[in-house]
């Protein structure tokens, strides 16, 4: 089990009001709540660990197959599957709790209500440190992109989250719109603490040899390194249009990969579908943005955030 490498640079910060050990934490959907990478990274030692989406009652997800490989990336339909709040509250986040983990919670619903009930039942259990309301997600047909890409829906979904918790709220962002400022400012207005970008990019693939899509859906979200000089184009472009701080994503696999977004305006980032090729990603990274200031003289991380000349 891995832990970051000591080093005197000074590695907190600050997402919102979620007072993070270092600037990293896991996407949503590619690190589970954390147990089965556990083995690999001492989990606790991250600045957050951010669940896969949770929504009231269990969702089974989308027909296989839902993972298709692509040049530089992957693209996923799975569908927001899984056991519901429950389950979370009774077995995941007391673990995380018990390790000693900062936990985000990823949020998600069919509905607006369904968001806000999902937060309530959370709420009670004291066990969350933050929450990531997620509409964005391109791989569902209620929820996630449909009330992400519109402006009147977002900031009424995040009026509503607001008004049910005291908790720091990141919203999460999808790319798959024509300008991610108007939704990034909508959301800001309803009362975020900070904002996470990017979800997905919607994609497809084809196998020409039997005629299909890759993908029983059809299409799904593209993760990985081929998007990220679009995450990177969006953080950047975020960060000038809004005053709340933003968790960037988007294909970040090393620490200079992290230290790009941070000069760009992220003022901490989340590792994804590197996960799957290397458990011990996160700690990499750690480390990496760790050596790129102690290279630099750079004391304290947050020197980084925006440094872009």
């Amino acid at each position: 089990m891995r832990k970051p490498l000591d080093t005197q640079v000074n590695m907190e910060v600050d997402l919102g009001g979620l007072r993070m050990k270092n600037p990293v934490t896991t996407a949503s959907g590619t690190f589970a709540a954390g147990r089965e990478y556990h083995d690999f990274v001492d989990v606790a030692s991250l600045g957050a660990v951010t669940t896969k989406g949770v929504s009231l009652n269990g969702w089974t997800g989308n027909a296989s197959p839902r993972i298709a490989e692509t040049p530089s990336g992957m693209l996923n339909s799975i569908g927001l599957q899984n056991p519901g709040v429950a389950h979370l509250a009774s077995e995941e986040l007391p673990w995380l709790r018990s390790i000693g983990a900062t936990v985000i919670v990823n949020v998600s619903g069919h509905s607006f209500d369904e968001y806000v009930e999902v937060i309530g039942s959370l709420d009670q259990t004291g066990l969350v440190d933050a929450y990531e309301i997620n509409i964005s997600c391109p791989n569902v047909d209620a929820g996630g992109m449909t009330i992400g890409t519109d402006p009147a829906s977002v900031e009424r979904v995040i009026g509503m989250c607001r008004a049910a918790t005291k908790l720091p709220m990141i919203v999460k962002l999808t790319p798959n719109v024509t300008d991610i400022t108007e939704i990034a400012r909508a959301a800001e207005a309803a009362g975020a603490d900070a904002l996470s970008l990017i979800n997905t990019l919607l994609g497809m693939a084809i196998d020409v040899e039997r005629k299909k899509p890759q993908l029983a859906r059809y299409v799904g979200g593209l993760s990985g390194p081929a998007v990220k000089p679009v995450a990177l184009r969006m953080v950047w472009e975020t960060y000038k249009a809004v005053n709340i701080p933003l968790l960037g994503m988007g294909g970040i696999s090393t620490g200079i990969d992290a230290v790009e977004f941070m000069l760009a305006g992220a003022r901490a980032v989340a590792v994804g579908t590197a996960n799957f090729s290397n458990p011990e990603a996160t700690v990499d990274v750690i480390d990496g943005i760790a050596a790129y200031c102690e290279r630099h003289g750079v004391k304290d991380v947050n020197d980084l955030v925006g440094a872009l000349e």
